[in-house]
């Protein structure tokens, strides 16, 4: 009988990271720009590849962003680490569904299995170099004893593995930036928490003394530009492969 995957992440945390990123998609002018982007590099990739689907899920993605963008797409928050219930659709799309799925494997192996013969699967995760500003702030406001505060993170070539292994057909992994100002350190992180991306680990170190968030929020105010503000950027790793 096969090891159980490390529990990195907490699955109740999950739960409440998705309650509040729901809560604040309600509010004004809520952030909602990483499930933007996934949903347009989604449309531009069907239309290359001329895959029509009629039968669409959208697991994750808080904001609905993604299942907006696609006709009569269904939507659904899925536990990552368990089979799911239905099959048979033409195209599975997970954004940021998988970022914290403790056996990833097994997760892309149950995107598979949902799918109907011939059925695309789409998966957007923030990848490995993703928020190094937030990284390096972090560090400042630690010091000599870093806490565990950002999600480990997939690469290209890990990416492409983790295809091959689920079992997909034609695997395609890719990477690009996307570049986001901000004026304050409290609007990164509560953007963050607005798209379901918060601290998600099972342990996530101690909450920030009020010293270490002065620390933080300094070290953040050093990195401006001459119009104060700081460039954060997300690298958008995709993942995408079929069922035969």
């Amino acid at each position: 009988m096969a090891a159980a995957p490390p529990a990195i992440f907490s699955p109740s945390r999950r739960r409440l990271a998705q309650n509040r990123a729901e809560r604040a998609q309600q509010g004004p002018d809520p952030a909602r720009y990483l499930a933007e982007d996934a949903a347009d590099d989604l449309l531009d990739r069907l239309a290359f590849l001329r895959h029509s689907p009629e039968r669409t899920l959208v697991a994750g993605d808080p904001t609905g962003a993604v299942a907006r963008a696609l006709p009569a797409a269904s939507h659904a928050i899925l536990d990552p680490e368990q089979p799911w219930p239905v099959e048979g659709f033409d195209l599975i799309a997970l954004p940021f569904a998988l970022d914290t799925a403790n056996d990833l494997p097994g997760a892309l192996i149950h995107a598979r299995r949902a799918l109907a013969p011939g059925g695309l699967a789409f998966v957007t995760m923030l990848g490995a170099g993703s928020l190094p500003v937030l990284r390096e702030v972090m560090l400042a406001a630690d010091g000599d004893r870093p806490a565990p505060r950002l999600h480990p993170q997939v690469d290209v070539r890990a990416g492409g593995q983790l295809l091959q292994r689920a079992g997909f057909a034609d695997p395609v992994v890719d990477s690009r930036s996307l570049k986001v100002r901000y004026g304050s350190l409290r609007r990164l992180v509560s953007d963050l928490r607005a798209q379901g991306l918060g601290n998600q680990l099972t342990d996530p170190g101690p909450p920030l003394s009020r010293a270490a968030l002065a620390r933080a929020e300094a070290a953040f105010a050093a990195l401006a530009d001459s119009e104060g503000r700081v460039t954060e950027t997300f690298e958008i790793l995709t993942l995408s492969g079929w069922r035969r």
